[in-house]
């Protein structure tokens, strides 16, 4: 594998060392949970707090029985923790590393539209 070196406005990545293809197996798993727009619905309803399967079925704009499917994705990943309570069933993001990674990319995308937007203003 090509080694990149990064350009000297770019952040060098805290862990540097090789992966081996259990923790890249890992990895990828984790990013194919987040590869879902209804998914990605469904953790932006969460990181509003505890939400209902109802709920969420409304954030999603998709049925009940696709919102379960793909919250069985997201369990499985450890993004989320469901909980009973009587009848519904309540769910919470479980893991912080998802508000981190949303607060990443969202800044990303922000930048590059901006960037764009600034090249257009141009026209």
């Amino acid at each position: 594998m090509k080694q990149v070196i990064p350009k000297k406005d770019q952040a060098k990545p805290a862990n540097t060392k090789q992966l081996s293809d259990a923790a890249l197996e890992l990895i990828a798993h984790r990013f194919r949970a987040l590869s879902e727009p209804v998914r990605l619905k469904m953790l932006s309803a969460l990181m509003q707090g505890e939400k209902n399967v109802t709920q969420l079925v409304e954030a999603a704009g998709t049925g009940q029985a696709n919102v379960s499917k793909h919250l069985s994705v997201l369990k499985q990943a450890g993004m989320i923790a469901t909980r009973r309570d009587g009848l519904a069933t309540l769910c919470t993001i479980s893991d912080p590393a998802i508000f981190q990674l949303c607060e990443i990319m969202c800044a990303k995308l922000k930048a590059e539209h901006d960037e764009r937007a600034k090249h257009l203003a141009g026209f």
